[in-house]
């Protein structure tokens, strides 16, 4: 049997707007993926549903698989011909333990790479905004493992380290802070040299707690602090105040879960991260095409009998787009027939195949869709709508009022999709989740399959429109809609909702 091959590749500190082009891109292509528990919940969220997952939870103190099994688990996966991810936080070279996966599949000649991650010791105070070198302030920077077994002494020279003058990152110190900062004095470092400490960088989770090296373990027991979390010591610290960025963004600190259809690129989680949310893409629903399906077969072939096409979604135009390209029809036997589009998304994937609407509705859902174009309809005109098996049925109604002869064929079906790996059901129980964001009813009802047993209650839920409203506002969610049923009026919605304070209180 062909071998496989084991790409290691760099999660980087959480923000899934880190991960690098090309570990998105390995990730897409992977049979298997090996993860740790490092890796943030927005990039597990997005792993690919068709791969195997395989968590092997590499947390201090908590191992779920020892090194030495991982690194047999990463041989025999690739033996077996597989192409394997082994994914893990940060950069797999820098104390992620990378070179001790790679010795064995060196040994078997089994064909790797490694995809640098972005690293925490620059990431993490980056989003800070801790410069981790300033020529005003320092002018080195030294990264070194807090992490030590435990009854033994720290193998660090932290005299030596002192007199480098530079800035200090500790990372997985939290627990040996106090023996950290107490090696630091003993070596001779200034009592009030600033110091800090950064919970969960790059996330929603993120907080600092800025002190000196004398008094920073005392604010710690003070304030609190969750792991992960790393410890920068420097002058450098006393400019997180000044330099701060990420909080001020529209929705920094927002942890938010956003329904879409599995499989599908959502330009709605794209918009959410950029205003500084962490989101968790939950594919709750997955579309699955009706194949054969003779009905739009026998349509398509005569489609210039028809006034006009009504499609409701972007889902729509691709399978219509499919059935084109295996009846081989183009786009010249449209010529006859007006088009109308539901909305912007499903107008631009019409886009693709040279074709423009000649009717969108003012408002983005199937009921307004139905009232304005029965203005437009004449009596006996033939429309055709190929959607969704479950689609709205005002449209329908809309339509065969104003005299239309309406064949509303189901090209495809809503399924729930399979389980992701982050529990969205337990961070809503625990009030970690700001708000869930839906863009249709029928995510709705995906969300609401795969959290059963949750209390809706709990839930904030930012609608595209009204229709999905209606269908959260059923199981009890509290609701928030869209002045517009669009991707950016629903943006200014969740904007909106962290600015008026709506975060729940638990």
């Amino acid at each position: 049997m062909k071998s496989g091959k084991v790409w290691l590749v760099g999660a980087g500190p959480g923000d899934s707007l880190l991960m690098t082009i090309k570990g998105r891109k390995v990730l897409e292509e992977a049979d298997v993926v090996v993860y740790d528990s490092l890796v943030g919940d927005s990039i597990l969220s997005t792993l690919p549903q068709e791969a195997q997952l395989i968590n092997v939870g590499k947390r201090a103190s908590n191992h779920t698989m020892a090194q030495d099994k991982i690194n047999q688990l990463l041989l025999s996966l690739a033996q077996e011909g597989k192409k394997v991810v082994r994914l893990k936080g940060g950069d797999p070279f820098l104390f992620g333990r990378g070179g001790e996966e790679l010795e064995l599949l060196a040994e078997n000649n089994i064909p790797y790479e490694v995809v640098p991650g972005v690293t925490s010791p620059l990431a993490v105070p980056a989003y800070n905004g801790i410069p981790v070198t300033h020529r005003d302030y320092t002018s080195s920077l030294h990264i070194i493992t807090g992490h030590k077994k435990a009854g033994e002494e720290y193998d660090i020279n932290f005299q030596a380290l002192v007199k480098t003058k530079g800035t200090l990152v500790f990372l997985m110190g939290v627990h040996a802070l106090k023996d950290i900062c107490s090696g630091l004095l003993a070596g001779g470092m200034d009592p009030d040299m600033p110091a800090a400490i950064l919970q969960k960088g790059t996330t929603a989770g993120q907080k600092r707690i800025v002190a000196t090296v004398s008094t920073l373990a005392g604010e710690v027991e003070r304030k609190g602090i969750e792991t992960p979390a790393i410890i920068v010591v420097g002058r450098v610290c006393e400019l997180a105040d000044r330099f701060q960025w990420y909080e001020n963004l529209p929705l920094g600190g927002w942890k938010v879960v956003l329904t879409r259809p599995a499989g599908m690129i959502s330009r709605m989680a794209e918009k959410l991260r950029i205003a500084g949310a962490e989101v968790l893409e939950l594919p709750s629903i997955q579309t699955v095409p009706r194949e054969p399906d003779e009905m739009l077969e026998k349509a398509l072939l005569n489609i210039g009998q028809y006034q006009w096409l009504v499609l409701t979604s972007p889902t729509g135009v691709k399978i219509l787009r499919q059935n084109m390209d295996r009846l081989k029809i183009d786009v010249r036997s449209f010529a006859s027939v007006r088009i109308a589009a539901i909305g912007k998304g499903t107008e631009r994937e019409l886009r693709k195949i040279g074709i423009y609407p000649d009717m969108v509705p003012s408002r983005f859902d199937g009921e307004t869709l139905g009232r304005e174009l029965a203005q437009l309809v004449r009596d006996g005109d033939r429309i055709l709508i190929p959607r969704a098996s479950a689609g709205n049925q005002a449209l329908v109604r809309y339509l065969e009022k104003a005299g239309g002869l309406v064949e509303d064929i189901p090209t495809y079906d809503t399924v729930p999709a399979r389980p992701g790996i982050v529990d969205e059901k337990e961070l809503f129980s625990r009030g970690e989740i700001d708000c869930a964001v839906f863009t249709s009813a029928s995510t709705v009802r995906g969300f609401v399959q795969a959290t059963e047993g949750l209390d809706y209650s709990k839930v904030k839920a930012a609608c595209i429109g009204k229709q999905t409203e209606a269908e959260a506002a059923r199981y009890g969610m509290e609701t928030f809609v869209a002045e517009e049923a669009t991707m950016d009026s629903l943006l200014e919605l969740v904007c909106n909702m962290k600015k008026e304070g709506t975060k729940w209180n638990y």
